[in-house]
């Protein structure tokens, strides 16, 4: 990061910020002038990342609709308090990138879209699974056709979250996540899924309340779901797995299938080949950097970003879609 980059505030200094400072530390020419915080004194510690000046701590989201040298802004609070910030800084012209999810609900997602839009900013999600190395081959390799027509899915996210977790103020919550494991955990292999699969039609679906959480909000969803080009799949995620396994997709083609984790795609062919694609060692920040330097080329080349705002609103529809169908005991169609 350098001094004279382009300026970037980020706001919200909570468990995710120090992967964001040192994301944009290692990044070229972006310089982090503003560090946003309700209680900027206890963010100074991220000071300690940064190399060169070390940016403003504040506590007034002003300071940065005001300053000029601001030209993008990271938004990494809690869902609920995004609908007070989202508007002054598009209005003010601030790029937004924004760490998942949109909102809480469907609705206040497609507002969070429809503002920046009419503002004119550019509107950005990390969801930095898509540039994890085996999401890129696996994306490279399903485009080619080699593995020819789709026809079944499986999505899996069996995670393990101690109580501790859910005892953070807020956490699991509707008023504050909007949900439980599917839109603060899972909502990330969901995207990642929908980018290789298409869209979904049709869901049927179940969401509970497991005896191993004390929370407000599901720690298990289960759905079977039809693609609107014909393929059929499931959907398991869980924050009462233990121990922790890690998310998978499993997608099956009529000449092969691929297997997508963390650490890389294994591809096996009908004919009795198999080959291990997309492996890395990266450090904790990586894909966050990757997915802040591309925000930052779009708004340069003034092309969309990664994933923007709009293609975002797939998985709050899917994850809005299971809840529905859970609570009405009923498929769900899904518009378009």
């Amino acid at each position: 990061m350098t001094g004279d980059g382009v300026g970037v505030a980020l706001v919200g200094a909570g468990m995710i910020a120090k992967t964001h400072v040192a994301a944009l530390t290692a990044a070229e020419g972006l310089a982090l002038k503003a560090v946003v915080s309700r209680h900027p004194e206890r963010a100074g510690y991220l000071a300690e990342l940064c190399e060169g000046d070390a940016p403003r701590f504040i506590s007034d989201i002003g300071e940065v609709i005001a300053d000029p040298g601001i030209g993008m802004v990271i938004i990494a609070t809690p869902p609920s308090v995004r609908a007070e910030l989202i508007g002054p800084l598009a209005a003010a012209g601030k790029h937004i990138l924004l760490e998942k999810p949109l909102g809480r609900t469907l609705a206040e997602a497609e507002e969070v879209v429809e503002i920046c839009e009419r503002a004119g900013v550019a509107l950005g999600v990390v969801f930095q699974h898509r540039v994890r190395a085996s999401s890129r081959a696996a994306a490279a390799l399903v485009a080619g056709g080699d593995l020819g027509a789709l026809g079944v899915v499986e999505i899996a996210v069996p995670i393990w979250r101690a109580q501790s977790y859910y005892d953070e103020l807020g956490r699991g919550t509707y008023a504050r996540d909007g949900g439980g494991v599917m839109i603060t955990n899972a909502i990330h292999s969901i995207d990642l899924g929908l980018s290789l699969t298409g869209p979904v039609a049709r869901v049927q679906g179940m969401t509970a309340t497991s005896k191993l959480h004390r929370m407000e909000a599901e720690d298990m969803a289960v759905a079977g779901l039809r693609f609107a080009n014909g393929a059929v799949g499931s959907f398991v995620a869980s924050t009462a797995m233990f121990p922790n396994r890690g998310e998978t997709i499993s997608l099956h083609f009529e000449q092969g299938s691929l297997r997508i984790g963390r650490d890389g795609v294994v591809v096996s062919w009908r004919d009795g080949g198999e080959e291990v694609l997309g492996t890395e060692e990266v450090a904790k920040h990586d894909w966050h950097q990757r997915v802040i330097e591309d925000f930052a080329a779009a708004i340069r080349e003034g092309r969309a970003p990664l994933v923007t705002g709009r293609e975002a609103l797939a998985s709050h529809r899917l994850i809005e879609a299971i809840e529905t169908s859970s609570r009405d005991g009923r498929a769900v169609e899904l518009a378009g």
